[in-house]
Order: structure tokens, then C-alpha cells, then sequence
């Protein structure tokens, strides 16, 4: 069985991976308790003394919106963080995979859809430095893009589904982005991707996301439809009005795969209702 370690294990996408994959591969989680990446000595210490197969990088600074704040823990963990574990990695010549973000692009309409031949040009900072780590990695490792995951509840980290849902069922009004695209992602689909990537690993990018596009505004009347919620408390604004005073992202992240011939990935009606049925 291959062994796996891997960072952010305990995540919103790791968490799911270790749970789905576990009758596959032997995981060795690494939480930040056993290993902070930003300590090169550290991490020198705990992975020469791991044994394992690949590496699966999920640790990451995601807070897109306090990146640019607090540009130097983004840095350190994203990019330092990074270079530190994928050196002894590389030193003990084992297998890495790097998973990145559909923020690598611009987002920009002409530029849209994103393949994994694309060119990357991040407009944010967190987009930058996830950018700078897979150029830390190119051609020495597999990276795998994915673009907005969610998942079945994690009460440790709702993601965007759960917020809005919350939102909704607390009868609060939703500005949402009509002039936008963002491609949901089942986490469900990145794991069981993941598990015939793990099994034909090769050194190239791989983009593992969600088979459709959709505008924020439609993504939340999609959830308010499945989970039975008013569309009357959703209300449309543009990306221009959105993002005043904020930190930049992509505005059209239409992210799409020219690789993945090995797993259909759901659309997001369908992942919810994937989602819906699994907790029935």
C-alpha cells in the first residue's frame, strides 16, 4: 500500500481526502501541531524521520481576503512553507504533489476558460504566492489546480455553500455577483481524481474542478432552490461594486481541464444533490 503523508490533513479538502481514500493508501497526517512548515529545521527533522512514498501538500494560507494585510505569514507559509517541505521531499527523491488555486489567473474575460496550458497572472496577493510555490515545484512535481471545493458539513471550516446557506436561513439578504464566473468543486470528485492521479503520478499540472461555470448569483439561487430557501433575499451587483474596497480575484474563473479524461467531475446542482442525499 502506498504510503502517504501529507499537510492539512485536518482541512475542509484533506480531511475528506483521508477519509474517502483511506481503504487505498496508508496516510500519515502531518497537522501543524507535528510540523510548522515555516521551520526549516523542523520540518528537515520530522520528514527525515517519516516514511513515506508521496507528499501531498494541502497546507496552505487561504484567507483571500487578509492575504494582502498580512502579506508576510501568506509568504511564509505559501511560498517558505512550501520550499522548505518540497526540499527534503526532493532530498529523499520521493513523489510531491502541490495543490494550487484557480487564483493563479487573472480571471480576465478575454483570457477565460482557464486550461492547465494557460498562463498564470494572479491579480491578488494570496493568488501570487500559491503562483510562486507551483514555480517552486514545476516539472519536478505534480500540481493540481482546484477552484472554490465544497463539500458534505464541516464544522470546522463551513465552506462557501454553508456560509451562503446560513446566511439564507437566517433570512439575511445576499448581494451577489451576477457579471462573474467561479466553477464549484465536490470535494468528493478532487479526492476520488486524486486516487488515479496518486496511482499514474507524473510530473505535470492537473486541474481537478467542477465541469461547470456559474455566476455567483446563480450559485446561490441554485442553493436556495435545493435546500428549500427564499430566491426573494437574493439580490444581483456587479464585480465592480463587489470588489470596492476589497482585495482583487478573478473575476471570470471559468476553470476547465484538457487532462482529466480519468474522472467526471459533477456540476454543482449535482454535487449538491449529492451532498443533500448523503445526509438524508
Amino acid at each position: 500500500m502506498i504510503k502517504i503523508a501529507l499537510t492539512g490533513a485536518n482541512g475542509l479538502v484533506g480531511s475528506k481526502i483521508v477519509t474517502l481514500l483511506n481503504d487505498q493508501f496508508q496516510f500519515i497526517p502531518l497537522s501543524s501541531s507535528i510540523i510548522n512548515i515555516t521551520n526549516k529545521d523542523q520540518v528537515y527533522q520530522v520528514l527525515k524521520e517519516t516514511d513515506f512514498d508521496l507528499f501531498i501538500h494541502l497546507a496552505a494560507y487561504t484567507n483571500v481576503a487578509k492575504a494582502d494585510l498580512e502579506r508576510d505569514l501568506c509568504f511564509k507559509i505559501n511560498v517558505e512553507g512550501t520550499k522548505n517541505v518540497f526540499d527534503v521531499v526532493s532530498f529523499k527523491k520521493k513523489k510531491f504533489i502541490y495543490i494550487s488555486t484557480d487564483f493563479v489567473f487573472d480571471g480576465k474575460k478575454e483570457n477565460a476558460p482557464f486550461f492547465e496550458t494557460s498562463t498564470a497572472n494572479p491579480i491578488g496577493y494570496y493568488g501570487e504566492t500559491k503562483y510562486q510555490g507551483e514555480k517552486i515545484v514545476k516539472n519536478q512535481a505534480m500540481i493540481v489546480r482546484i477552484a472554490y471545493p465544497y463539500r458534505s458539513f464541516f464544522s470546522k471550516k463551513p465552506d462557501f455553500v454553508h456560509k451562503l446557506k446560513n446566511l439564507l436561513e437566517q433570512k439575511k439578504e445576499l448581494k451577489m455577483i451576477k457579471d462573474a464566473l467561479m466553477t464549484p468543486t465536490l470535494v468528493d470528485d478532487i479526492a476520488f481524481g486524486l486516487n488515479y492521479l496518486i496511482k499514474n503520478y507524473t510530473p505535470k499540472i492537473f486541474h481537478l474542478v467542477g465541469s461547470l461555470a456559474y455566476s455567483p448569483c446563480d450559485v446561490a439561487k441554485i442553493i436556495a432552490k435545493k435546500f428549500k430557501l427564499s430566491l426573494s433575499l437574493i439580490k444581483e451587483t456587479t464585480y465592480e461594486e463587489y470588489v470596492k474596497g476589497r482585495s482583487p480575484f478573478p473575476q471570470y474563473s471559468d476553470i476547465r481541464s484538457l487532462t482529466n479524461n480519468f474522472f467526471p467531475m459533477s456540476d454543482f446542482e449535482t454535487g449538491l444533490e449529492k451532498i443533500i442525499r448523503s445526509q438524508k
